[in-house]
């Protein structure tokens, strides 16, 4: 065995052991094989024979009705999309966007405004400057309560999936386009506030300390010192966001509010699933077409950061 090969083979023997790891993944292989086991996913059952079949007519009627039986051209396969596209498909398209594009207006909005009372280094009595005077316990326990109570109420809000918070405001306000937009507000507010929160406690302190010893208020400093530091982060958030929004608008469409969710599940009630298919493909056209505006966004944002 050459020199190189023996001490290659002592720093393997040298290097840091990492128990913590190494007992991780074996929790993580057990529990798989119990869960694999435990919820007796048996991979002989998706291909039987039953299943196969099933398969084969879902295949068999995804094909546009117009043309079954007949030779599949690009003029009828056009004909029969145009249909569909003038028969509500480009409405609930337009509207599945301008859902989305309202509610992350609205939840970033909001979360601009409860990120300062969630950011730890913004809601201290003396923010970005040690204090020069001796601060009461109780406004020192008053500050800390109100990031507790700011930050535990950015957790319930994202806590509660987009699903629910539509149903509960379908409940208040009856069916509607506002109900969708709504609970994508309220749920992405708890995600954009708390990120930006996050954002804000790990910037360099040393712009909002200097413009805090020259007498500047907190929201003085959170307008003109934290804010431009943080913006273009949380501009990369906001687009993100959006893709998720265009996404989750196209679903809220199944609890019957006018999208492409909609026509989705009236298509899958009355067993068309051709028109299904096709209306999921433009849910995924939207959501493409949300990645592309915000990938360019980003791009934007990181070459002028």
């Amino acid at each position: 065995m050459s020199s190189r090969e023996l001490r290659i083979r002592q720093l393997r023997q040298e290097r840091p052991r990492r128990h913590f790891l190494s007992a991780s993944l074996g929790v993580l292989a057990v529990l798989t094989v119990y869960s694999w086991l435990s919820g007796e996913f048996y991979g002989g059952e998706a291909f039987s024979a039953r299943r196969i079949d099933n398969a084969v007519r879902f295949f068999g009627e995804i094909r546009p009705y117009p043309t079954r039986g007949e030779p599949l051209t690009l003029s009828a396969l056009a004909d029969w999309a145009s249909g569909l596209l003038e028969g509500g498909g480009i409405d609930a398209f337009m509207v599945t966007l301008a859902m989305s594009v309202a509610a992350i207006v609205l939840a970033g909005a909001a979360a601009l405004v409860v990120c300062v009372p969630a950011a730890r280094t913004l809601m201290t009595p003396e923010p970005y400057l040690p204090s020069v005077r001796r601060v009461s316990p109780a406004l020192r326990a008053g500050a800390r309560a109100v990031v507790v109570a700011t930050r535990f109420g950015l957790v319930f809000v994202r806590a509660v999936p987009e699903y629910v918070w539509a149903f509960l405001l379908i409940k208040m306000l009856g069916f509607g386009a506002w109900p969708a937009v709504l609970a994508l507000a309220i749920h992405n507010t708890g995600i954009l506030g708390k990120l930006t929160a996050e954002t804000i406690e790990n910037i360099e302190p040393s712009r909002a300390g200097s413009l805090r010893g020259l007498g500047a208020g907190r929201l003085q400093i959170a307008a003109f010192a934290v804010a431009p530091d943080v913006f273009s982060r949380f501009l990369l958030y906001f687009f993100y966001r959006w893709e998720t929004c265009v996404r989750e608008a196209t679903v809220l469409g199944m609890l019957g509010i006018v999208s492409l969710g909609s026509l989705v599940r009236d298509a899958r009630a009355a067993n068309f699933y051709d028109e299904m298919v096709f209306y999921v493909a433009m849910g995924a056209a939207a959501v493409l077409l949300g990645d592309m505006v915000s990938a360019l966004a980003r791009a934007v944002v990181r070459r002028s950061a």
